[in-house]
């Protein structure tokens, strides 16, 4: 399922540019910024008329730092209108430096503090089960380096245990992490029960057939590789 726009990838970089000041975060931006639109393009069912239908999938940003990516894939989604984006940052702003789900159209949780999101998004899933035999998707994006968080490897252990075959974690692997794991990240999910591919994370079509291809009864995790942080 896609959402409805009169934009496309092309026009990402653009948008992007009009929001400034934050320059230290561009590389986190700009490494999400093929998953975040292969998601809301291809996978994800929702659209700015759904904002709240409880049937709608639901995206999580856990890696809410540099969030110009995000912004710009939502007003080229029509969430947001793009002269906004000029706004940035700014006093009165509703544009923040980190993503604020009281604020910003689209956006399902306030993020920014590194280890939230993937434990969030397996309670959110969870409760989406009263939705079965086919509950919404949710999705969150996480970085290599935030799952060093405890809080993470609590969530992962818990999800396969509880079939969230709902639950999808896509992970941006630039290479960041502080140890890294024995085989590999894909591997640190597998050990627990989840399905686990390993892509291209600039390749639209593979992160699109990663992100749809079945995985019966399980969770899913997505590592979107990207050249390795300076």
């Amino acid at each position: 399922m896609t959402t409805a726009t009169t934009m496309g990838f092309a026009e990402l970089p653009t948008l992007m540019s009009r929001m400034i000041g934050d320059e230290k975060h561009s590389a986190a931006a700009t490494s999400t910024l093929d998953v975040l639109w292969v998601l809301y393009d291809r996978v994800l069912d929702t659209s700015p008329e759904r904002a709240e239908d409880p049937r709608r999938d639901r995206f999580l940003l856990s890696k809410g730092h540099g969030p110009m990516a995000y912004y710009a894939v939502l007003a080229a989604k029509g969430f947001i209108d793009p002269d906004e984006l000029g706004t940035w940052a700014s006093a009165g702003s509703r544009l923040g430096m980190h993503p604020d789900r009281m604020l910003v159209p689209g956006v399902e949780i306030a993020s920014g503090s590194l280890g939230h999101g993937l434990p969030i998004a397996v309670g959110t899933a969870l409760g989406l089960r009263v939705l079965e035999p086919s509950p919404p998707r949710v999705v969150v994006l996480t970085g290599d380096a935030e799952l060093d968080e405890g809080s993470n490897h609590e969530a992962i252990a818990f999800a396969a245990r509880s079939g969230l075959h709902g639950l999808t974690a896509v992970v941006i692997d630039n290479g960041s992490s502080t140890h890294g794991w024995p085989g590999g990240i894909a591997r640190r999910f597998e050990v627990e029960g989840w399905a686990a591919r390993t892509v291209d994370g600039r390749d639209h079509d593979a992160l699109a057939a990663a992100f749809t291809e079945p995985h019966p009864r399980r969770p899913l995790a997505v590592v979107a590789t990207i050249d390795p942080k300076d």
